[in-house]
């Protein structure tokens, strides 16, 4: 809510406040959480009135908030059970003991004994601790006091407690000096005008003569009548009205606990560890901080504990390479010109399209499914079919008798739906009949058999992934009327949801914080939402025109549109109002006369399309007019099929002659150029692949039944070592058919002239401290560096026309930003040496925020503000690495300069637990979503797993050291989880080695030349492909992540000015989240370098097309490769 539209409820507030309004002026102060009216909560508590106290309390914390809020009720509901049972009233004060007490036994079972005892006693007061009790009007006022003691101390009541200081009758001002401006418009004003009306705006008529204008002199008549109540302000004003919530708005059920019971918001044992979600929902939408916003700041001052919203537009699969442009800093606003309308190529599929979808972590791969039950995979830059799978059932006699006879009839389906699971490493087809068939995707041409699923009766009209309870699943739809939910793994069914009168025709899931629902609608026109609970639906409302209707979030997923055709061909394209679950805006320009129902899709947070009337037409979202259109050079159906990539700089349209059109932006036709000439790797998208139950491996294989960089586990093979290929030779294992591979000599890249690729250093005033750590930010236009002196730096790229995306780049120099009011981020340095200090931070996944330490208190800041929002964890120790929870970012891992990791529960302000494994200090922390567990590292150069679910340790082993080096006393080991999730990246200052979780396995090593100094730093490339290594002599390596092959090196010759007096190299290397071919260096001297390969070479060197000794280098991988290329 806006800081206007914060103070109108405060003049509201007064308003009703001086009509007498007294129930109505409570009941705001609750919804709205802007005031806690200090004086009625203490007539609540005087008078007993316990269910009112915790009404009005819920509107601005819930018993799990924070320490104080759950003191507040325990003191509540402690005080109405003692005056039961002093009452003997033992009945009630046996159920005021389960629904009200119970729940604080999680935190404190021996006080829940201790308060449960007290029933046997015949008088309470024989507890020594209640000795003093008096009679109920005095204990009421010593627990009142104690409220209000805790009530001030509770970030959560901050700013809350005093009412904003203005004018009486301020509204009834506003309101007349708007009357005054509306009656200087009056083209014939009145000298007495009569004012009967807010509804609409005032005009004056036409008099009998003109009078001169006058101001309106007379105020509201008189109170205001309490039947049938007062009106909203008119729309005219500066303020819109809010319409009257409806009992089932569509998003009032996840905002609001719904009125049918279920799980989600029963009343149940808290924990501090697992809320309850619709408290935490409820909580989040009243008083979450909202840090890209003016009014963030006034949030803040009052959250200490403070809960950190989930952000929605993270799934909890690691999507890469991904930008986030609505989150970005100082972001740029698009154009029309940013759109793909560029038709690039066309694709012939043989048979009509029906649905496609891009591959969301390649974005040139497309999946097509057509009426004749084709599913193929399209390398889009290469213009090469590279997979096909046609229609056939798998095993028919598991499937239904009514499947069995239509397919005896006609042994024929039309595919109706494709879909990518989330990382790429599933995608599912719906039919025509029965069946949803489960592909799993290992690159090039390899896509196996999962799961087969008899899934509706009659046609499998949708289908989609979704994430309930931390489980892939797929929700499908279908002509029985019926949403069914599967296990994506097993193919079990989880829910089945019945409530439509109708075949359904579209499903849509999606989850705000921590509530998972799925929208469906049918073809009657009926829109339901459903949770995964099997209660039944939540919202029941009608399309708009009854329309056949897909509905479909913008891809931050903070709005939400559909596109619709009714039976007289009539199409809707409209946005809708979650809150109050009305239409907000509807889209001109769609055909009215559709013969089939209109496509559409949403792309960049900012554009909408539809094909409709044989072209593609586009929307900015903001705008209901037509902003553009294009025919594609002709050739399309009346209703095309359409399709953006996920950066939405390609678009696939289907044709009238069984094609597909690629249309591009700008950076489309950069992305495919840049690609065209190349071979498919098919190892860029096998990496991305991996499945919780049976993850498939990828290093060291010599099976000739997988596809080329997986490993067959059934195989045996030693963990490899690999070493530089220039200095030694390398090891290869003993394989069967190793006799037929013959070994290529191949020649590492040498990058030895500023003239061999692109570099920059970042624009800086004062350069002195080394920089400790660096990382870009998730949107890709920003690098933040910590230097040795606590201070944070961060730079960002704007969009021009040297700089179409605005993303970070070598070519256009960017800014070094601060807010206006010119304050640093700076940490808290060590009292005791600051030289010692190891500085570490964390960065949220909306940019948003920055947790930080440099070995004093660990300190969070705001990235808009650069102002401290909090600091906690007083050392000593101090802190020494920071890592958010996946799935939870108000849990925090820190890692301790003692060796201890600290789990600790933000929202809370509390450790929730200490895991203790290594014997000097943390280093490195990673999270796997996949494996759900956490690996920690130390600078004792060891490797430990942790579950996640009960922070058990799993595993630990120590790093095996080179022949005849020993590890030093004190060497960092950093940990990195591959996009896979399952095989990690280990790094020390001898080696870089992978590892497959959770086993701790060593699957591979490399170790350098020695003459190179001991390795600094290394990571990931934002698509795992390759592994990025700075060296203390200033060189860099780029090996190939898949065969740790050194490919390229690059001497500091390129990015810096020798000098033999200044000792001057890489401390930190990061990798841009989006651009696989750019990183960062943070150096010694205090500088940030930027380097990228020259555009013509696209990448850091070529590896070969066989890896010889390098891993799964066999013959038959050879010749798999070299199909693909």
């Amino acid at each position: 809510m806006s800081s206007l539209s914060r103070e109108l409820v405060f003049l509201i507030l007064q308003f009703l406040d001086e009509e007498k309004f007294k129930d109505t002026v409570h009941k705001l102060e609750q919804e709205s959480g802007f005031f806690f009216n200090i004086r009625y909560f203490e007539d609540l508590i005087t008078n007993g009135e316990w269910d009112d106290v915790e009404k009005y309390l819920s509107g601005f914390t819930k018993v799990d908030d924070n320490r104080y809020s759950m003191k507040i009720f325990f003191e509540i509901r402690k005080q109405k059970y003692l005056e039961a049972l002093d009452k003997r009233e033992r009945a009630k004060a046996v159920d005021i003991l389960v629904k009200d007490l119970k729940v604080f036994s999680a935190f404190n079972e021996e006080l829940f004994k201790e308060i449960t005892q007290l029933l046997i006693l015949e008088n309470f007061r024989e507890n020594e601790q209640l000795s003093k009790y008096g009679d109920t009007k005095s204990a009421r006022n010593i627990m009142l006091t104690e409220l209000k003691k805790l009530i001030e101390a509770n970030p959560l009541f901050r700013d809350k407690l005093q009412f904003p200081t203005f004018k009486n009758s301020r509204l009834r001002t506003l309101i007349n000096q708007s009357l005054n401006w509306q009656h200087q418009l009056c083209k014939n004003p009145r000298s007495n005008p009569d004012i009967k009306t807010l509804f609409v705006d005032h005009n004056c008529g036409q008099p009998n003569g003109a009078h001169a204008p006058s101001p309106v002199t007379n105020p509201l008549m008189g109170p205001v009548l309490r039947a049938p109540g007062f009106p909203p302000l008119a729309t005219h004003g500066p303020f819109q009205p809010a319409p009257a919530a409806l009992p089932t708005s569509i998003a009032g059920w996840m905002a609001n606990p719904p009125t049918v019971p279920h799980p989600l918001v029963s009343a149940g044992p808290i924990g501090l560890a697992i809320p309850n979600n619709a408290v935490i929902l409820k909580r989040l939408s009243n008083s979450s901080v909202d840090y890209q916003t003016a009014d963030s700041e006034h949030g803040l001052k009052r959250a200490r504990p403070f809960g950190i919203s989930d952000e929605v537009n993270n799934m909890p699969v690691n999507i890469l390479p991904a930008t986030y442009n609505s989150q970005s800093h100082g972001q740029s606003s698009y154009s029309s010109d940013d759109l793909p309308k560029n038709v690039v190529m066309t694709l012939n599929q043989g048979s009509a399209v029906k649905s496609m979808d891009f591959h969301p972590v390649q974005q040139i791969l497309l999946l097509v499914g057509t009426n004749m039950g084709d599913v193929a995979v399209w390398e889009v830059a290469s213009r090469s079919k590279i997979a096909l799978r046609n229609f056939k059932v798998w095993d028919l006699g598991a499937c239904t008798m009514a499947l069995q006879a239509s397919l005896a009839n006609d042994y024929t389906a039309s595919v109706n739906r494709v879909a990518w699971s989330p990382d790429g490493t599933l995608f599912g087809v719906a039919y025509s009949k029965h069946l949803l068939h489960i592909y799993s995707y290992h690159g090039g041409d390899d896509i196996r058999n999962h799961q087969e699923i008899d899934a509706h009766a009659g046609s499998v009209n949708d289908l989609a992934f979704s994430f309930p309870n931390k489980q892939l699943c797929i929700v499908t739809c279908g002509d029985d009327r019926m949403i069914k939910v599967w296990d994506a793994v097993t193919g079990a069914k989880q829910h089945t949801f019945d409530g439509h009168e109708a075949a359904v025709y579209s499903i849509c899931p999606h989850h705000k914080e921590n509530i998972q629902f799925v929208f469906s609608t049918a073809t009657d026109g009926k829109i339901k939402a459903w949770l995964y609970d099997n209660v039944g639906s939540r919202v029941d409302y009608d399309a708009p025109g009854h329309s056949s209707t897909v509905m479909a979030y913008s891809s931050d997923g903070t709005r939400l549109f559909s596109c619709g055709t009714n039976k007289d061909g009539e199409s809707y394209l409209v946005e809708w109002n979650e809150s109050e679950g009305t239409v907000k805006r509807t889209y001109h320009g769609v055909g009215k006369r559709s013969t089939s129902v209109v496509q559409f899709d949403t792309t960049k947070n900012r554009f909408l399309a539809t094909g409709d009337e044989f072209m593609v037409k586009f929307w900015d979202m903001d705008n209901v007019n037509l902003l553009t259109s294009t025919d594609a050079d002709g050739g399309l159906p009346a209703s095309p099929c359409i399709k953006f990539n996920k950066e939405g700089i390609l678009l696939a349209v289907s044709t009238n002659d069984n094609g597909i059109k690629i249309l591009a932006s700008t950076d489309g036709i950069r992305l495919l150029r840049t690609v065209e000439n190349r071979a498919f790797d098919a190892s860029r998208v096998a990496s991305a692949a991996s499945m919780k139950t049976t993850p498939l491996g990828m290093y060291g294989s010599a099976n000739t039944s997988i596809a080329p960089g997986f490993v067959d586990r059934t195989i045996a093979v030693p963990a490899l070592v690999v070493l530089n290929g220039d200095s030694l030779p390398d090891v290869k294992p003993r394989v069967a058919d190793d006799s037929s591979d013959k070994s290529r000599i191949w020649k590492v890249t040498e990058i030895n002239d500023q003239s061999q690729c692109r570099s920059m250093r970042l624009p800086d005033s004062v350069t002195t401290a080394r920089v400790c750590r660096l990382i870009y930010t998730n949107s890709g236009l920003s690098i933040l560096a910590l230097s040795s002196n606590a201070v944070h730096k961060l730079w960002k790229w704007q969009k021009s026309d040297r700089n179409i995306t605005g993303k970070a780049t070598a070519s256009v120099v960017p800014q070094l930003w601060q807010p206006p009011s010119g304050i640093h981020m700076t940490n808290q340095l060590s009292d005791t040496n600051p030289e010692e200090a190891v500085p570490c931070f964390a960065l949220s996944k909306n940019d948003s925020y920055v947790m930080s330490a440099s070995g004093g208190k660990v300190s969070l800041f705001n990235m808009m503000t650069f102002k401290t929002m909090t600091t906690f964890m007083s050392p000593p120790p101090p802190a020494t690495f920071l890592a958010f929870h996946p799935q939870d970012n108000n849990i925090i891992a820190i890692g301790m300069e003692d060796s201890s990791i600290q789990i600790y529960n933000v929202r809370v302000d509390e450790v929730k637990t200490k895991l203790k494994g290594h014997q000097k200090r943390i280093t490195g922390l990673a999270f796997s979503n996949v494996l759900n567990v956490l690996v920690s590292s130390g600078a004792d150069s060891q490797l430990c797993i942790w579950n996640t679910d009960g922070w058990e340790k799993q595993a630990s082993t120590a790093l095996q050291m080179p022949p005849g080096r020993g590890a030093a006393a004190l060497a960092d080991t950093r940990v990195q989880f591959h996009l896979d999730q399952i095989h990690l990246l280990v790094v020390h200052e001898t080696q870089i080695a992978i590892y497959e979780a959770p086993k701790l396995e060593c699957l591979k090593q490399w170790f350098h030349r020695e003459a190179s100094g001991p390795i600094t730093h290394a990571t990931y490339s934002c698509d795992s492909q390759s592994i990025y290594v700075s060296f203390e002599d200033g060189s860099i390596g780029v090996l190939t992540a898949t065969t740790l092959r050194l490919r390229c090196r690059i001497s500091p010759a390129v990015y810096m000015t020798p000098s033999p007096s200044l000792r001057i190299y890489p401390l930190v290397i990061a990798a841009h989240p989006s651009e696989p071919n750019q990183f960062a260096l943070g150096l010694t001297d205090g500088g940030v370098h930027v380097l990228e390969p020259l555009e013509v070479e696209g990448r850091w060197g070529m590896p070969p097309q066989v890896e010889n000794g390098a891993g799964p280098s066999t013959t038959s991988a050879a010749s798999d490769q070299q199909q693909q290329r």
